[in-house]
């Protein structure tokens, strides 16, 4: 028995773009990004909140434990400012932290800007959810999903999206399957060994 769509939950943290102060631009762009990345079947929840600890925390419980997203990504609030609290809420929420995710993203981001030192995303698992924070800016999501390539579209970096699919493969139980997420590898080439890719 497998799961067959992958419920998703993206979650965009800003003061000014919750209160409507300007647009809000991440989670357009992790729709339009994941559109053209899955091939899998997948469901979106969004949700545009504040920067504050405990509703982002909140935010974060009701996308895992109430629907039962397999996948969380946010986006926003993860840089040194006194308001950016969103890695703090989510390992306030966490099971298990997962640092390659982080490790990787500022690894990508620091080949365009040294400042991606600033940045403190985390990822998480809790329940059989993996939760991710990603970088505020459209374009810096993209990198950090994709990865970075050559002229002729061969990866140089891989990015942290290429670790996701196998990674919810893993948290699958006999009771609670999970989805197999299927990239398109023009997008972003995901990575599972010869054992675990199913025909």
């Amino acid at each position: 028995m497998q799961e067959q769509f992958a419920r998703i939950g993206l979650v965009s943290i800003s003061d000014r773009a919750s209160q409507g102060v300007y647009e809000d631009k991440g989670i357009p762009a992790l729709t339009a990004w994941l559109a053209q990345a899955l091939v899998s079947p997948y469901t979106v929840s969004s949700r545009l909140i504040a920067d504050d600890q405990a509703t982002i925390s909140q935010t974060l419980k009701q996308l895992v434990d109430e629907e039962g997203c397999h996948l969380v990504l946010t986006t926003g609030g993860t840089g040194p400012a006194l308001r950016d609290v969103t890695p703090e809420a989510t390992l306030a929420i966490a099971d298990r932290d997962m640092p390659g995710f982080g490790e990787q993203m500022r690894q990508i981001s620091l080949r365009f800007v040294p400042t991606a030192i600033l940045s403190r995303q985390v990822a998480v698992i809790r329940k059989q959810c993996l939760v991710i924070n990603l970088p505020g800016q459209p374009k810096s999501i993209q990198e950090t999903l994709e990865g970075l390539k050559d002229n002729e579209g061969n990866t140089l970096v891989p990015g942290i999206f290429a670790a996701v699919p196998y990674c919810l493969d893993l948290l699958a139980t006999s009771d609670k399957p999970m989805p197999y997420l299927e990239t398109d590898e023009t997008i972003v080439k995901s990575f599972r060994p010869k054992s675990a890719i199913r025909k």
